[in-house]
């Protein structure tokens, strides 16, 4: 479990409750809880929509969409059940942000779900948890039990009408099998419905047809947790604390070679040479700093000569990679890059649902030629194929597995042929380490 660490440069936002009891009801309620919620109970959708709209919040799960477009995109008048469906499934590797708020604060998710109802017209939410994070559904489901027994979910939310003319919303909670695919908006669906957990075909997108066939809302937790914050302190507000496009404050996930791994809370923007050196203390051991993931393992890498940006949706896109799931995984210059690109695709290997050809045929032949690879018994023109085999994934799967997958393995070959070559001819890794793993 990561560390709740601090930093000066922290603003917290959606952290400003953690260490604070806020898992129970009574404390929540103390600490401000629920009173975004009736607020928005009082002002309506379009009123809730504009300021999502104007807050600059944008999906903290990856794609980095803006929340208050998505809800808009919602008919308003449908005769199907509307769903909010809120994504905890958190399983790219290098991301540990959205279990600590399901620890420390779980009622923000709620009442997040709540307001995101009252946006779109829904009457039923679900909260998904990662199947790891089972541990984590009891303090969920109390903190649902309490919300109901308070009156803040049920036929007639907050008690500001009767059963027959009052604001109705139920929420469910339950957990996934373990299955990587299932972080995708659609494969989660088809897991919620109680199926296999693979990708449905787009169009139609889920705000027309999603789950059980009704419009619905997909968002991560981070961003339904960030909702009540934002209405609390008002849109404009929340806006400056972040970078142009790019509101607010973000969950950065620390790990790798890093001397202060952890969970910080710091404004979008925030630069990354500053995060790593500054908040993170620098690399491990003092050892020279040889690349950084940015975003989670689905994202291209950056070179030490690249790190020198804003982290946010478009500044990180700019330089070539993806903010992705904000879990930046520092590498160091001891690592063998091949070895850890052979563990990057072994992993989207294994999580590949196997539905679409160029993902579970594309994932197995990188593993088994990367395996091969390090081993010493590759070829040069090994190099070529596999970028070629990833050039070939990208763009051509149902859902963006098979790119989270190929992307790596292009940056890590375009950015580090020459330690491809170095692996050549039998030679054995140069980072190898007494027969022990270089990738820390």
């Amino acid at each position: 479990m990561p560390r709740l660490v601090s930093h000066p440069d922290e603003v917290k936002i959606v952290t400003r409750r953690f260490g604070q009891g806020a898992a129970e009801i009574d404390r929540y309620l103390e600490l401000g809880g629920y009173q975004s919620a009736k607020k928005c109970l009082e002002q309506g959708a379009e009123w809730i929509i504009a300021e999502m709209k104007a807050s600059g919040l944008r999906g903290r799960g990856g794609a980095g969409f803006p929340t208050g477009m998505k809800w808009s995109f919602v008919p308003k008048q449908l005769d199907k059940p509307k769903f909010v469906v809120v994504n905890g499934d958190e399983s790219e590797p290098g991301t540990c942000k959205d279990h600590l708020i399901f620890l420390h604060d779980p009622h923000s998710v709620i009442e997040g779900a709540i307001i995101a109802g009252l946006a779109i017209g829904a009457k039923q939410g679900f909260i998904y948890l990662r199947g790891e994070y089972r541990y984590l559904l009891e303090i969920m489901e109390k903190a649902v039990a309490d919300a109901y027994a308070r009156g803040f979910l049920g036929k007639n939310i907050f008690g500001l009408g009767d059963e027959s003319t009052g604001t109705e919303f139920q929420i469910i909670t339950q957990t996934g099998a373990g299955a990587y695919e299932v972080g995708e908006e659609s494969a989660l669906m088809e897991s919620v419905e109680g199926k296999r957990g693979v990708p449905r075909i787009k169009p139609p997108f889920p705000a027309l047809v999603g789950l059980y066939g009704g419009p619905t809302v997909i968002n991560n937790a981070e961003t339904i947790a960030t909702v009540p914050h934002v209405i609390a302190m008002g849109a404009a507000a929340y806006a400056a604390v972040g970078s142009e496009r790019n509101g607010g404050t973000r969950l950065f996930s620390l790990s790798g070679h890093i001397e202060r791994p952890g969970v910080y809370e710091l404004p979008m923007g925030y630069n990354l040479k500053k995060m790593i050196y500054e908040v993170g203390g620098g690399v491990k051991g003092g050892r020279g700093l040889k690349a950084v993931i940015p975003g989670g393992c689905s994202t291209p890498v950056l070179l030490p000569e690249e790190i020198d940006i804003g982290m946010d949706f478009d500044q990180v896109a700019k330089a070539g990679s993806m903010l992705g799931s904000a879990g930046v995984v520092v590498i160091d210059d001891q690592t063998c890059i091949v070895e850890f690109a052979l563990r990057t695709i072994s992993f989207y290997q294994h999580e590949s649902c196997g539905w679409c050809i160029p993902c579970r045929e594309g994932t197995d032949w990188l593993k088994k030629s990367l395996t091969r690879f390090h081993a010493g018994f590759g070829e040069a023109k090994d190099i070529d194929n596999m970028q070629y085999i990833a050039e070939n994934m990208m763009g051509r799967t149902f859902c963006p597995l098979g790119d989270a997958a190929a992307g790596p393995i292009l940056g890590f070959v375009k950015k580090f042929r020459k330690e491809f070559e170095e692996h050549l001819n039998g030679r054995p890794c140069p980072f190898a380490r007494h027969g022990e793993s270089a990738v820390g």
